[in-house]
């Protein structure tokens, strides 16, 4: 599975990426020209708001995404219709050239959920016909090789993911302290003034009344 994975990675040559907000239950469609024996790896990756953090979140426990394929060339014949994780991809080969309808669609297992969501989504197109014969021991080498490379990408990419999120999370907090430090300083600035207009109105008043001008 790891050398097909590998294979089909390898063949692959342009990237059509998308970044777009959907309701639950919500279709986004996009078209595409494929050529006859192309490879298309579509990879997605879906987020819901969550109201307590006021941010996208992963929700892999009632949340499915929807993945069709249409051939619109050919009275919208449906070539492709699987339900995945919120975080993925799937494969296709396209059997004849045209236009196809790729659409994506979250949704709850739990019908009576509607959210937010954030979708990436990555369409990966390259020639299948080049195929590497995987029982020669120089082409499985090649292939583990680029797999590990992959694997470590990915691995790289997590980690800086995290490391946004944990530098988000810092600068947030650091400007709640400086609003909150802010607020303060200035209700206390406030209260010096009034004090000091109290104090000045107090004290011209004894100093009138002893020199009896009132």
């Amino acid at each position: 599975m790891k050398v097909c994975t590998a294979l089909i990675f390898a063949l692959l040559s342009a990237v059509n990426a998308l970044h777009f907000y959907v309701n639950t239950d919500e279709t986004k469609c996009f078209y595409e020209e494929l050529p006859k024996d192309t490879i298309a790896v579509g990879k997605f990756a879906v987020y819901e708001f969550d109201d307590n953090l006021n941010d996208y979140v992963e929700n892999n426990n009632n949340l499915k995404v929807e993945i069709t394929i249409d051939e619109t060339f050919d009275n919208n014949h449906r070539v492709v219709s699987q339900k995945n994780s919120p975080i993925g991809y799937f494969t296709f080969t396209s059997l004849d050239s045209g236009e196809h309808k790729f659409c994506i669609t979250p949704k709850h297992t739990n019908w009576s959920k509607k959210s937010k969501h954030r979708i990436l989504f990555d369409l990966i197109v390259g020639d299948a016909k080049p195929l590497v014969d995987s029982k020669r021991d120089g082409d499985v080498s090649y292939l583990t090789l680029k797999t590990n490379e992959l694997i470590k990408k990915l691995n790289n990419i997590k980690r800086e993911q995290s490391l946004l999120r944990l530098k988000e999370a810092t600068f947030r907090d650091t400007s709640e302290n400086v609003n909150s430090s802010s607020t303060k300083w200035t209700i206390i600035q406030i209260i010096i003034l009034i004090g000091t207009g109290v104090w000045q109105l107090s004290y011209l008043k004894n100093f009138f009344v002893k020199q009896k001008v009132v």
